[in-house]
């Protein structure tokens, strides 16, 4: 059996980096804020994998954006997983090139399918996240697209079927209705998985304490729990986190805490 895993999400605007609440963007600081307030040499050791999002909106600037991938894995010893806006495999190929081990499709799983075999054939299936936004209007559950501007007009339960039987390596599956409130991850969204999916699931949007990752990893659905919550994980809030569910007795990757072994840079 796979071990939980515990995940941080950077989202990158422009070259800055932001947080989101229902997909409304606020920039925080650049990456010199960033490496300022999450050292992450330290932090490394506290987290499974690292998702870093770019979520500019309308042109992306993709050298900038792969610039700061390259800077983050020069710093991180885990695992790094990126996208937005990858269309095709020279994109994704520069992308892993700059220091990602996986990309993140979203878009291109409904407009472009082919896409995903594509880059499963060329990096390998475990090489690809499927990045999947969903609403709830209550209970109604649908899919949306293209940054959460776009709602597909498909059958959630057909859609994730479909992508369930795709080449990919794992599910990120974020709540819009509870991205960036801090109030937990929305679980009943679960419901709508199909029942005899072997694709890991990344449970995300809503997680702002301790307790909400703690609930997540609880469920056997979900085997990694992500937040993107700048402000309430600042410092060593990741470092306590983790503890704590390993405390709690959740089946996660331990190591010898090297952590002041390492500076960070200012």
């Amino acid at each position: 059996m796979l071990k939980k895993r515990m995940i941080f999400t950077l989202l990158f605007d422009n070259g800055e980096y932001a947080l989101s609440r229902n997909f409304r963007l606020q920039k925080v600081g650049n990456l010199e804020w960033l490496k300022k307030n999450y050292v992450f040499s330290r932090i490394s050791f506290s987290i499974d994998e690292l998702v870093i999002l770019n979520v500019t909106r309308g042109e992306k600037n993709e050298d900038l954006f792969r610039s700061h991938v390259r800077t983050l894995s020069e710093e991180c010893f885990i695992p790094i997983a990126a996208g937005g806006g990858i269309l095709n495999i020279d994109q994704a190929k520069k992308l892993l090139r700059s220091g990602a081990d996986k990309v993140v499709i979203n878009t291109p799983l409904y407009s472009s399918p082919e896409l995903v075999y594509s880059l499963s054939e060329e990096f390998g299936s475990q090489c690809i996240v499927a990045s999947v936004d969903v609403k709830n209007m209550d209970g109604d559950y649908s899919i949306w697209i293209e940054n959460g501007s776009r709602k597909i007009e498909i059958e959630v339960k057909e859609y994730l079927l479909n992508l369930a039987n795709m080449p990919i390596g794992e599910i990120y599956f974020n709540s819009i209705d509870r991205d960036g409130t801090g109030q937990g991850y929305l679980m009943k969204m679960l419901d709508i998985l199909p029942d005899d999916i072997s694709v890991p699931v990344i449970m995300a949007g809503g997680a702002g304490k301790y307790h909400h990752l703690s609930e997540g990893l609880k469920n056997d659905q979900v085997d990694a729990v992500a937040t993107a919550h700048l402000f309430n994980f600042v410092g060593d809030g990741l470092i306590k986190a983790r503890d704590g569910l390993i405390e709690e007795g959740y089946d996660l990757a331990k190591w010898a805490n090297k952590c002041d072994n390492f500076k960070g840079k200012d």
